[in-house]
């Protein structure tokens, strides 16, 4: 769907369910709020244009491949689709420029990590829904650990969620993540935490401190701005939940009537 405000700026919509927005004009405008906390941390996981490898898991419309393209040029990256179709259409209406270092892959996202060499990407950005929900094979330990295999020793892991109180999903995606690796980061609105409605949460995990401060400053900055969590608060959030088993694994809740509506 063409946005009648931008000139060359698109809306995919999955099912019904807004999926990605991009404008070919200007590629570093990140309409969604959850795609400018993901841009937020790609912003500084490394010094400002510095390329980056990263491995895209869900790719949408590709907003964020060409947002790294453009911010950090020479970055090389790796785009995992299961849905080909979805592939194609996108390659047809809004291809990626010319050598961008964009490699398109359609594949289970769970099998091509598997298949993926070690200490090969210096930033996972796990976006993967199937309809409006994360599917359970990315959604355990097991899954988790791959990703952290892949990864580079100062790599980060970037995942978007969605997930209402009381985070039941949520808190269990987090204990997966805080049995791998050492820092980690929730970023999401005030009212989702607080429990008031259903909405997007963007992790963020490493084995190094992340720039905290430019982070807060970047969310704070937004027309609806996000917390930071992390520490003891996050901890807290956290609380008694376990990392999942494979076997154990289910997707993330359905969200309720009209909760990513269009309009």
């Amino acid at each position: 769907m063409p946005d009648v405000d931008r000139d060359r700026a698109w809306l995919l919509t999955v099912d019904g369910a807004p999926q990605s927005y991009v404008d070919l004009d200007e590629p570093t405008h990140l309409e969604f709020e959850y795609t400018r906390r993901l841009g937020h941390v790609l912003d500084i996981v490394a010094e400002p244009g510095r390329p980056l490898d990263v491995l895209h898991l869900g790719g949408g419309a590709l907003t964020l491949p060409r947002y790294v393209t453009a911010t950090r040029p020479g970055s090389r990256q790796d785009v995992v689709e299961f849905d080909r179709g979805l592939l194609d259409l996108v390659a047809e209406h809004l291809p990626v420029p010319p050598r961008a270092g964009v490699e398109l892959h359609a594949a289970d996202a769970r099998e091509w990590l598997e298949a993926a060499p070690d200490d090969s990407a210096d930033v996972l950005v796990a976006d993967v829904f199937g309809g409006s929900r994360v599917p359970a094979a990315v959604t355990s330990l097991a899954y988790v650990q791959e990703a952290a295999r892949v990864l580079r020793g100062d790599g980060v892991y970037l995942a978007n969620l969605a997930d209402a109180a009381p985070f039941a999903f949520l808190r269990s995606q987090l204990a997966n993540l805080a049995e791998v690796f050492e820092e980690l980061v929730l970023i999401a609105e005030p009212a989702v935490l607080r429990g008031r409605r259903f909405g997007n949460a963007v992790l963020a995990a490493a084995h190094r401190p992340l720039d905290l401060s430019a982070l807060a400053r970047r969310t704070a900055s937004d027309a609806f701005p996000a917390r930071v969590v992390h520490g003891p608060g996050l901890r807290r959030l956290v609380g008694d939940a376990h990392p999942v088993r494979d076997e154990d694994a289910v997707p993330s809740p359905e969200p309720p009537e009209g909760a990513f509506g269009v309009g």
